[in-house]
Parts: structure tokens; sequence; C-alpha cells
């Protein structure tokens, strides 16, 4: 209480100034204004707050099956029927989406992943230019799912809004601070967006606090409050974020998470050989997707074989999440070595083929 005091909306503190200013430091690009807020969907919110008054503009454009967050703009910008869906009634105005890059039922066409990938990235062009309303568009730069976007898709993309007048935003909420062996999902590809989302890890995964990072040119709120939140600029969560980002770099994660998850991806590949339900094994760091299938030639979904899968790893001590009902999403902290990722992906082998067995019978 002595060293770290609740500081009300209307003043800042030290730890509040030192963070942004390392946000500033870390992120791509010329991405240095920053606004916090307690948590991801909060940051969603006010990103989309900002693209609207910088251009004047309502509509945004995002990805089906994406999630954004649970706020109501972020509900409705994300493109998950769970969040979409209920009694709440119509969802923000303005909110239109395309279907994502990688999709197994992707309607765009394309005999494969970049194929499909260029299409996706033409259909982005074609929306955003056919009326020139669009304040923004927002994405995750490697879908959480995961599906990783094929090369020169995301620079397709930079480019289209660049001839648009659309703010891009990418949403690293779940991919930033090191996970995918890059200290920013973005950087594999080379694309500075407009605006940064960060969350979930950003308070080491103890203390919520998330941040919205944006160009200078975006800093057009002095008249408004796009946030306003209580513990927008603690000094407590400001702390762990920076402690957070100091260990990060000190004990070089991001280096770890490269390194431990390309040897954990070279192996998983390997089960393609051998387990016929491998239908696909993707990701990048630590953000890694096994995609079970009943048929490789159909890519039919295994979502009951998912589900047994999850169960037999936990009841041996392994917790992880299936996405998109059959990948086995496995996104570990970055201080995995490469000894417990190795432990991690026999504990899963075995429960696979413990599902697979049990499937039989």
């Amino acid at each position: 209480m002595d060293e770290l005091p609740f500081t009300p909306r209307r003043f800042t503190s030290s730890p509040a100034v030192q963070l942004a200013e390392t946000l500033g430091r870390i992120a791509p690009g010329k991405l240095s204004k920053v606004l916090f807020t307690t948590g991801g969907s909060d940051a969603v919110e006010v990103a989309i707050k900002v693209a609207r008054a910088a251009t004047g503009r309502f509509k945004t454009l995002s990805f089906w099956d994406a999630f954004h967050g649970a706020g109501f703009g972020a509900s409705s910008v994300g493109g998950e029927a769970l969040f979409r869906s209920g009694p709440h009634g119509p969802l923000m105005p303005g909110a239109e989406h395309v279907a994502p890059f990688g999709s197994f039922n992707c309607p765009y066409g394309g005999t494969n992943v970049q194929e499909s990938g260029d299409a996706c990235a033409r259909m982005i062009d074609y929306v955003l230019g056919r009326d020139g309303d669009f304040a923004a568009f927002i994405a995750e730069p490697m879908r959480a799912v995961p599906y990783v976007a094929p090369p020169g898709f995301w620079q397709k993309v930079r480019d289209a809004c660049d001839r648009t007048g659309t703010l891009l935003i990418f949403d690293e909420i779940p991919t930033g601070l090191g996970k995918t062996g890059t200290m920013f999902s973005c950087d594999h590809d080379g694309v500075v967006p407009d605006i940064l989302v960060l969350g979930k890890g950003l308070g080491g995964g103890i203390l919520p606090i998330a941040a919205t990072i944006c160009r200078p040119e975006l800093d057009v709120g002095g008249d408004w409050a796009f946030g306003h939140y209580t513990h927008e600029k603690n000094p407590v969560t400001a702390r762990a974020a920076l402690e957070t980002i100091a260990i990060i770099e000190e004990d070089r994660l991001v280096e770890n998470a490269a390194r431990v998850g390309d040897a954990a991806l070279e192996r998983l590949r390997g089960w393609m050989d051998d387990i016929e339900a491998v239908g696909d094994v993707r990701g990048r760091g630590f953000l890694i997707g096994i995609e079970l299938v009943e048929d490789r030639a159909t890519k039919a979904p295994a979502r009951d074989l998912a589900e047994r899968t999850m169960y037999a790893a936990l009841e041996r001590g392994l917790s992880f999440k299936t996405t998109m009902g059959n990948v086995l999403t496995l996104t570990p902290p970055l201080v995995t070595t490469q000894a417990q990722m190795d432990q991690a992906l026999d504990i899963l082998l075995d429960a696979l083929k413990s599902a697979i067995a049990d499937s039989r019978h």
C-alpha cells in the first residue's frame, strides 16, 4: 500500500508510465501509444473505439469463427455462434465477417492452404473496397485454433487496408509476448498493424491487465474517455506486467518457446506416419494443434476421439483443450523445458492410443 497505492483515473503512476514505455520499446514498428484496461475483451473494445474515432467510420471486418472477447463490441467482431447468439438481441451495427484462412470448409476453393489463403485475401480486399467505409479489419495474426497464415497473406491484407484507409488491428491476446516463438506473432510475417491488442499473459497469468498499443497518429482520444476503467492504470498490475516482460527477456523465454516448440512439432508430425487419425499437425512455438480426423481424404472431424483423448490425458495428469471440436490444442507456458515437453507428448501419445483403442470396442 505504501509503494503501490491505488491510482485514480485522473492520474497516472510511475509503473504505468514505465510499462507504456516498455511496450513501446518491444512492440513492432512505431506502435508506441498505449491505453490500459483490465482484460483483453475491454482492450478490443478500446481498439474499436480508437479506430472509429480516427477514421470517422463505424464498420468492422473480421473472421467468422474468431473469438475476440465476451464484451458487446468484442462479441460483435467475434465470429463464434456461442458468443453471438442468445437473448441479448442485435449486436453492434456494422460488424461484417468473411470466412477465415485455413478453415477445412473454406468456401473460397483452392487445392491447398496457399491457394485458399490467396483467395481469402482477395475476398478481404474486395469487401474492404466495396464501399470504402470500414474503420478496421481485426484478426489474430495466427489464429489460436490454431491455423498459421500462408506466406504473403498478411502483406496482402496490409496492402488492402492501406488502399482503402482501413486500420489493421491485430489481436495478440493469445499469441503475443513470445507464445509463437517471436515476441509477437505478427513478427513472423513482417507486417505491422495500426493497433495491437495484448492481454492474458501480460500480467504473468496472475493479475488482470491488458493493453491497446497504437501508432502515434492514432492519439485522437484527448476529448473522450475510451476506457475509463477503475483499475486501468493500477500500479500493482502494471508492476506485475513489467516484471513479466523482464523475466521473458532475461530468461530468453521467447527463444525457449521457439526451440522447444520446433522440436515438439517435428515429433508430432512423425505421428502422422503411424496414426491414421492424425490428419494434420500445425503451429508455431508453444501454440500447437493436432487435428484428429475420421478420414484423411475427407478430413471429416473426429470430435468424439478428440474428447476421449482429452479426458484420457487429463486422467494421466496432462491438461489441454480442444478447439473446433477435433483439434487438440497445446499451449504450454513459456517456461516449459524440453524434458517437460517430452513428458507431455509421451502422455498425449499414450492417451491418444488408448482413446483409439476404446473407440474400436
